[in-house]
């Protein structure tokens, strides 16, 4: 799974940069992130009918467009690219709403052999920005009427670095996927998945941190440091 992630120098030049976004005074610089934690509101990009990339604020964990309330967000931070063609919350979103989710790092805990947990910061090799693939979608308060734009990472089989760690990881897409990943004419939610799979383990790192980041409420360089060991 994916539960926390970093965003810690999201330069506006950088983002447009990284992701195609269309280059516009509207792209936020957005303040740098060490623990970013489901029900929080993220970065996501998401392309227009007219095929522009556009930076846009969602909240982390989907909320289905047919959902009778929000209380299913917190348990669909993750979706299984496996199985998310035929999953009921995934399966129209994967052919019509998919996203890419900015990060440059992410958090998961690796079990030890006396029960505790030892919590892993892991990145890519020279720590450059990436993407998750996501899903997203659009649910109307029934009470106010207002939007909620959700969204949700895709995770799969580990790699040789993530399994000491996980047993599962975030899809991590290769730059040369995104256009593919956003295509809204690409409406095949079965070969969209074909681009979720495992990111080369030589290209990743990891190394353990403080437990600081196990508190949602901690968000500041030091979660991201080498911790003694």
């Amino acid at each position: 799974m994916c539960g926390r992630f970093t965003l810690t120098a999201p330069d506006p030049g950088q983002l447009v940069k990284a992701f195609s976004l269309t280059p516009s005074p509207d792209v936020p610089a957005l303040p740098p992130r060490y623990n970013v934690a489901p029900s929080q509101t993220i970065a996501t990009v998401v392309r227009d009918a007219e095929g522009h990339n556009h930076l846009t604020p969602m909240h982390w964990g989907l909320i289905p467009s047919w959902a009778k309330d929000t209380k299913s967000a917190a348990k669909m931070i993750n979706a299984r690219s496996e199985s998310a063609a035929e999953k009921p919350a995934f399966r129209v979103a994967l052919s019509k709403r998919r996203c890419i989710i900015p990060a440059d790092g992410f958090f998961e805990w690796r079990k030890n052999e006396d029960g505790t947990k030892t919590p892993m910061y892991i990145t890519l090799n020279d720590h450059p920005l990436f993407g998750f693939a996501g899903l997203w979608e659009r649910w109307i308060d029934p009470e106010s009427g207002e939007p909620i734009l959700s969204c949700t990472i895709m995770t799969t089989e580990p790699n040789a670095l993530m399994q000491s760690i996980h047993n599962r990881m975030p899809v991590i897409l290769p730059p040369d996927a995104y256009t593919e990943w956003l295509d809204p004419a690409q409406t095949d939610g079965r070969k969209a998945a074909g681009l979720l799979v495992q990111f080369p383990a030589e290209r990743m790192t990891a190394f353990p941190v403080s437990a600081r980041v196990n508190n949602v409420r901690a968000d500041d360089p030091s979660l991201i440091q080498r911790a003694a060991s």
